[in-house]
């Protein structure tokens, strides 16, 4: 239930306290404001120290507050002193009769208690207590140290609706350098999300050191120029473009979103979307169709004709970059990989003798069941390495291997076909939760794409479609936005597209809200307000309610505005 319709006692103000996303309940507490002070301390139950590391870390910088440990009983470990009016200070502990990912708030007279089902719960609850100390709290140093903190006397019981709640992060067609990415999984952390899919490979460019092949980014990370707006456009930019992530580098933010109880999926695309690989090892290309040793890294936009062959070389090299992408992304953060499986053209195949002779050979129907050859390939590979492959939902193309689960992004179609024939699956219609479209219908939109989608409209974004049976539903694991990164050049492109809409998805993923017509889109804009404060603490070049600032308009870079409503396919 959400605060705005809950039976809250009147002294708790959702709207002033703007949490995002909306607790199942919010309600008064007996006790408080609780003040933290110098000497407030932060006791870490068992299973709890990760986060209080976190929380001392992150609290520490804004509020100039050391948070010492604390031994539950009120004292300050090691200086012997009490704390005054603040009691037991901040406590986290666990309680396994919560939903794993569940959290209890509650403000008591001598301590606030953040109790969760798991380490992960807490952590969520200690994204809240952030929330409620007010947006100076999400600053990196004190605006007037010395100022009093209070939590707001409140009692927050909260647990998600979907384990899955994601963002997919495009690195390929444009890079964002390492601490721009674990800037972006601070930035998930803060709103509940829980899932990071790293879409690391490409026509235009491959993103993750490979040490067996090192050509695909000696090569497949860099192109000699780019398109400048949507493929259509008459403009390039000619500086040579690119970047990779080394192996630590993937090591480190795999570690930090563990810290942040975020998992990893990384994205490896196959067969299609592949010309980066091919023009480092040609091999991998349908040579008795075209010299591939032509071939560069791509530097426009659409979908590439140029496709791996279905060669046992191709599957071996592949399988030799899986084994190196599994020992980088371990299964306890990384359980799926993502595989593609989309937009793969079949022309090559069909004008290939050799594609046409293993089509005979497998004994697959046509060039839809050489594809579905390669995915179950992989999805077999996987599964026997203790993981789960995910591909788009053209992956089902030619039947489907049992195990696999689906991205549905084409829209709602290809996840109901997957969930009722008992696959998996993640909800991310490109018509409805693809934050590369355009916020607005006005002129100044920045490089326009694809449909008008508001806050609103993303806010009433329902992840389970209508119809579906009681038991397909059980097979939808969640829902993510996708950030196709095409038209985005940078970090600030990039979080004008992500938020705020990413806030409203947040509270999809996460909140038990009504039916999309009835949710209460004004009390969340309300709640809005008191974010937006937050978003500006830390540093985010968000689309203002009103519309771009000067500096974030594009004017003449031609986009491709879709007009109308979103079909619901």
């Amino acid at each position: 239930m959400t605060p705005e319709n809950s039976p809250s006692p009147g002294a708790v103000d959702a709207a002033a306290l703007g949490l995002i996303p909306a607790p199942r309940t919010l309600t008064a507490a007996a006790a408080g404001p609780y003040p933290l002070g110098y000497r407030t301390p932060l006791t870490a139950g068992p299973g709890t120290e990760g986060v209080a590391r976190w929380l001392r870390a992150t609290l520490g910088p804004p509020t100039g507050l050391p948070l010492p440990e604390g031994d539950g009983t009120g004292t300050s470990a090691g200086d012997g002193s009490g704390t005054g009016s603040t009691g037991q200070g901040i406590v986290l502990e666990l309680d396994e009769s919560l939903a794993p990912e569940g959290y209890r708030l509650a403000v008591e007279a001598n301590a606030v208690r953040i109790t969760g089902g798991t380490a992960a719960g807490v952590f969520r609850g200690v994204q809240t207590l952030r929330q409620l100390l007010g947006p100076d709290a999400f600053r990196r140093a004190p605006l007037a140290p010395g100022r009093t903190w209070e939590v707001p006397p409140v009692v927050v019981e909260d647990e998600p609706r979907f384990g899955w709640r994601g963002m997919m992060l495009d690195v390929s067609r444009h890079f964002l350098p390492k601490d721009d990415v674990l800037r972006y999984l601070d930035l998930l952390a803060a709103h509940k999300l829980n899932v990071f899919h790293f879409h690391l490979t490409d026509d235009q460019g491959w993103r993750i050191e490979i040490k067996r092949y090192p050509r695909l980014t000696e090569v497949g990370s860099w192109r000699s120029r780019t398109k400048y707006g949507h493929r259509a456009s008459e403009l390039w930019d000619e500086t040579p473009y690119g970047g990779f992530y080394t192996q630590d580098d993937i090591r480190e933010i795999v570690a930090y979103a563990a810290e942040r109880h975020i998992r990893v999926v990384p994205e490896i695309d196959i067969p299609g979307h592949s010309q980066a690989a091919i023009s480092a090892y040609p091999e991998l290309g349908n040579t008795d169709v075209i010299d591939t040793t032509t071939l560069s890294v791509w530097d426009t936009w659409g979908v590439n004709p140029n496709v791996l062959a279905p060669t046992d070389n191709t599957l071996r090299f592949f399988e030799g970059v899986l084994e190196e992408v599994l020992e980088l992304f371990p299964a306890e953060t990384s359980p799926f990989v993502h595989m593609g499986g989309d937009e793969c053209p079949k022309d090559q195949w069909k004008e290939s003798p050799l594609a046409q002779a293993r089509i005979a050979e497998l004994g697959v129907k046509d060039e839809d069941g050489l594809q579905s050859w390669f995915i179950r390939h992989f999805d077999a590979w996987l599964t026997a390495r203790g993981r789960r492959l995910i591909g788009w939902d053209e992956i089902l193309e030619g039947g489907l291997a049992e195990g696999a689960a689906v991205s549905s992004w084409r829209g709602y179609g290809g996840g109901i076909a997957a969930a009722e024939a008992g696959h998996d699956v993640v909800m991310c219609p490109e018509q409805q939760v693809y934050l590369d479209h355009r916020q607005d219908g006005g002129p100044d939109e920045p490089m326009p794409i694809g449909y008008v989608r508001t806050l609103e409209d993303v806010y009433r974004f329902e992840p389970v479609p209508p119809g579906l049976s009681e038991e397909a539903a059980r097979h939808i694991l969640g829902t993510q936005a996708n950030v196709w990164t095409e038209v985005m050049q940078n970090r600030d492109r990039v979080d004008y597209q992500v938020f705020p809409r990413l806030a409203a998805f947040a509270e999809v993923a996460w909140s038990a809200l009504p039916a999309p017509a009835d949710r209460d889109f004004a009390a969340f804009d309300a709640r809005m307000r008191a974010h937006y404060a937050r978003l500006d603490a830390l540093g985010v070049d968000y689309r203002p309610p009103g519309g771009p600032y000067p500096r974030q308009q594009r004017p003449g870079i031609l986009g491709r505005p879709l007009e109308g409503e979103p079909p619901l396919v």
